[in-house]
């Protein structure tokens, strides 16, 4: 798997290097892993199992897959060419991909879901596990090694599925109720303790205990139920899951014929046409619209933004905020008091993706709007803060008033079996403890067409009403059918519309621009609070702006838009529906992002964030005295005085700045507190070790947490990592010839982390990959190296930071050796890389063993130096600034910079509604 120019090099070295050398690479060479194609590191680790690792299912969006033990057996036939072998002995780990069947018309907002056909705890297995295998196989002649193999990878398989119902495949959960004649009393008391305690049932030796609050009222034999009961956080949720299950068991649950309204036959066919000019002649009886915006997260700027642009006193907007996003909620309810025609929901979801949590707050959304005598609308349309207009609100009242008994909904494109099949509307759900649980099959109701697409839509008054309000066969039935349905928003609208008497106001186009990319977009990214596999549309960016000119079909919103990912194109649509701002505003190109803030509370932010944000302050309180300081005077020196206040991300031309970190210290000249922001920017961690070389391709090299593979980029700006997270390694490459590289994972005293080999396909972009490294991370600064033909050619560093805080509260003794220790022995694999040292010049230093060894045990002031040294040498603290009044007399005001999170910031700011009815 190495040229011939590597023995050729190790020739020209010591026969001890060469012994040493030949060692390694054989059992490299075992081990290695080759990745092609553009994302190479999807056989990631799932976040269970304390470091367990998860293989990500590679098929198109387009076909089902078939359950575990077929993704196993994709994984074990499509290792590369040359090391198929070697990738079955490392039970999978391989990197090429089928080739993904794109659909580009494909209109339901998350593209039809893949069948993620068993989820269990089974697919999160220990890493030691598999090292434990990887070492005995490696033991074995290679002659037995293919026997060995096949019978192992037999036997997991029987495992695997055995698994899936906790015991045994034809084991059940008992029941308490009317006993059959073939099952005896004694069984019953051995199935069961009294009712009136807590029930448990062991789900095998290897799965979690099932304890319920009362026994399930039937016999849970579906493998999937049991598989739900055993991950089930809570006893209420496992409660409700044996519950749901017995209730559809005994066809209680699910309508099994439903009655069509609709007089026609088939589905209706409207069109529409649109001309822009359109709006130049005046509107007679225009059209008031009820903008629901459902939104969560913290980029209230961007919503700001998105408000300011869609907003005009004669319509009406009605903001839910998820129930976590207290940040947001607060910021909501600030500028909504503003305005009359702004209210708040007062009851909040946690709404998470697929959810039925979504349909139910549209459905009160649409009760609470009807509820309201003072606002008299005619359109709902539901907006996320993901979403921007592409067209002016004068154009989209003209159009919605030209077709104001209309109905605007997307659907799905293709024949309905099998859309019901890949949207798992056979499959029965239950959503709790935040999570959608897939419970078994069930039966579309008779009667009825069933249809669906994009949960994105634009419905008239009369239709809101009547889905709201009406209590007929047709709307009582489809509530209780979606209510346990995967993604019910992007089905039961269309549903009951097509089937209902108002079949004939469907027009089949929801006035949206989709950003669909199916091959960065469907990569089961919500598998961990979804039992399916679902998809999700990319961000624009400023190369998309074309496609909002030259829609064919009437369009007035494009999704999705991200601040933290571009702000350019932003702006790019802004300008165009509304025009420049004048010359000279502040802040055009900046943006900020809260990350905390203080009524929140520290335990929303962990413990490696908050030994890092005050880190921070304390650089800026450094650099305050170095820079404003006069000796003699004591006016800009500070002593830093509790927890951040709030801190924010700063971009600036869609690039990440670094931090801003808002707190408070102690003038140490008069005794007074003060608030202060300090903004710190990450030094440059990447480096071309050989800028002479012929090697090429390498753009970019950079390690990080929470790798977003649909925008390719890492989640967890800024990458601060401390000893139990599992960090991620990306490269960025142009187009050239295949190759193959090395890359090496160094921890701070030198040792050997992982190796492996990457083999770049001459079309790739990105690779990445998480190496399933034994914890804890030794803290200190480490090196990643790539190589070439065993030259290297590139470097990028990173910080494992040291803990001051564990669970939020300061670091204690005895936590030290859990945390700063490193890994057992110093080995973060099974198998030792050591050999390699010499051959690539990394000596193990013993001074620096022995300082790592004395920095493990730091306690208080002592630990807060390392912090601090170390976070110096990858960080650097820019500028700082007051919030208030200051006794330092050079101290500029954050008002007044163009950086801080006070700074001006105009197009995200709501003002006084202008003559027009506008804000922006």
């Amino acid at each position: 798997m190495v040229t011939a120019s590597i023995p050729r090099r190790l020739a020209r070295r010591s026969r001890t290097a060469i012994v040493a050398a030949l060692t390694v690479l054989l059992i490299q060479t075992l081990i290695v892993w080759n990745f092609s194609n553009l994302d190479i590191g999807d056989e990631q680790r799932a976040g269970g199992g304390g470091g367990s690792r998860e293989k990500r299912d590679r098929g198109s969006d387009r076909d089902d897959v078939g359950g575990h033990e077929q993704r196993q057996q994709q994984h074990r036939k499509g290792a590369a060419p040359g090391a198929q072998e070697h990738s079955q002995a490392m039970n999978g780990y391989f990197s090429h991909r089928p080739k993904e069947k794109q659909r580009t018309d494909s209109n339901n907002e998350n593209s039809v879901p893949k069948d993620f056909e068993n989820i269990d705890n089974s697919n999160f297995a220990p890493r030691t596990q598999l090292h434990k295998y990887q070492t005995e196989l490696m033991k074995k002649p290679v002659s037995k090694q293919k026997e060995h193999i096949k019978r192992k990878l037999a036997l997991e398989g029987k495992v695997k599925e055995n698994s899936l119902l906790g015991k045994t495949s034809n084991e059940v959960l008992q029941y308490v109720g009317n006993a059959s004649k073939n099952t005896s009393s004694s069984n019953l008391k051995d199935s069961y303790k009294s009712s009136k305690s807590h029930h448990t049932k062991k789900s095998g030796s290897s799965s979690p205990e099932i304890k319920y609050e009362l026994p399930p009222k039937c016999e849970i034999t579906g493998k999937e139920a049991i598989s739900a009961l055993s991950r089930a956080k809570s006893k209420q949720c496992r409660q409700e899951i044996a519950e749901v299950y017995c209730q559809h068991k005994q066809g209680k649950l699910m309508p099994e014929k439903v009655t069509r309204l609709c007089p026609l036959e088939g589905k209706s066919s409207n069109n529409v046409q649109w001309d822009d000019d359109s709006v130049e002649y005046p509107t007679v009886n225009p059209v008031r619209i009820a903008f629901v915006l459902v939104v969560h997260g913290r980029a209230s700027r961007q919503l700001q933004r998105m408000f300011k642009a869609i907003y005009h006193k004669d319509h009406y907007y009605y903001i839910h905020c998820d129930k976590r996003s207290h940040y947001l909620h607060r910021q909501v309810l600030q500028f909504a008091s503003q305005y009359p025609n702004v209210r708040v929901t007062s009851w909040r979801m946690s709404t998470i993706w697929g959810g039925a949590s979504l349909l139910s707050t549209y459905l009160q959304s649409m009760r609470d709007l009807l509820e309201m005598s003072d606002w008299s609308w005619d359109f709902f349309i539901n907006l996320s803060a993901a979403d921007y207009p592409v067209r002016t609100n004068d154009q989209l009242v003209a159009f919605l008033s030209r077709y104001r008994d209309m109905n605007f909904l997307k659907s799905h494109g293709r024949d309905n079996a099998r859309f019901i099949r890949k949207q798992g509307l056979d499959r029965l759900f239950l959503e709790c403890d935040t999570h959608m649980w897939r419970l078994g099959d069930r039966k579309i109701p008779e009667g009825i067409n069933v249809d669906g697409g994009s949960d994105w839509f634009l419905l008239n008054r009369k239709f809101v009403e009547y889905v709201t309000l009406s209590n007929d066969d047709l709307v009582t039935k489809m509530k209780q059918f979606y209510s346990y349905t995967l993604l019910p928003a992007e089905s039961f609208f269309h549903t009951v519309l097509e089937n209902s008497p108002y079949c004939d106001t469907m027009i089949d186009n929801n006035l949206r621009i989709t950003n669909w990319n199916r091959k960065l977009g469907c990569k089961c990214q919500y598998k961990h609070i979804v039992d399916w596999c679902g998809c999700s549309p990319n961000d624009f960016k400023p190369s998309d702006f074309h496609r909002f000119q030259q829609t064919s079909r009437p369009t007035f919103f494009a999704r999705k838009f991200e601040a933290a990912v571009s702000q350019e194109i932003i702006g790019q649509l802004d300008y165009y529906l509304y025009g420049n701002f004048p010359s000279g505003t502040p802040g055009l190109r900046s943006y900020w992002e809260n990350l905390y803030d203080e009524p929140d509370g520290i335990h929303s932010i962990s413990d490696v964030m908050l030994t890092m944000f005050h880190a921070f302050s304390r650089m800026g309180l450094k650099r305050a005295e170095s820079s404003l300081h006069t000796d003699g005077e004591n006016t800009c020196r500070y002593y830093p005085m509790g927890h951040p206040v709030s801190v924010h991300l700063y971009f600036l031309a869609d690039r990440f700045q670094g931090f801003l970190i808002k707190h408070h210290a102690t003038n140490l000249a008069v005794s007074k507190l003060e608030t202060l922001e300090t903004w710190v920017m990450p030094k440059k961690v990447f480096k071309i070790a050989n800028p002479t070389s012929d090697f090429g391709r390498l753009q970019f090299s950079e390690v990080g947490t929470e790798w977003d593979a649909k925008e390719r980029i890492f989640r967890n700006f800024g990458g601060l990592m401390g000893p139990m997270d599992e960090p991620i390694a990306m490269q960025k490459w142009g187009k050239g010839p295949n190759i193959t590289v090395t890359v090496v994972w160094i921890d701070p005293i030198n040792v050997i982390a992982a190796t492996y080999d990457i083999l770049i396909e001459s079309t790739a972009e990105f690779t990445h990959y998480k190496p399933p490294l034994n914890l804890p991370l030794r803290p200190g600064v480490w090196t990643i190296r790539i190589l070439h033909h065993w030259v290297p050619v590139a470097e990028t560093k990173f910080l494992v930071t040291p803990l001051v805080f564990s669970n939020r509260q300061p670091i204690k003794q005895e936590e030290l050796a859990k945390f700063h220790g490193g890994p057992p022995k110093n080995a973060y694999m099974e198998q030792s890389f050591q050999g390699l040292n010499p051959v690539l010049n990394i000596p193990i230093n013993t001074v620096q063993v022995e300082e790592a060894r004395k920095n493990a045990a730091l306690l208080g002031a002592n630990l807060e130096n390392l912090v601090d040294n170390l976070t110096s040498s990858m960080w650097s603290a820019v500028d700082i600034c007051t919030t208030g009044p200051s006794s330092c007399p050079v101290m500029q005001s954050c008002a007044q910079t163009a950086w801080s999170s006070l700074s001006p910031d105009p197009k995200s700011e709501l003002g006084l509604v202008k003559h027009d009815g506008r804000l922006r």
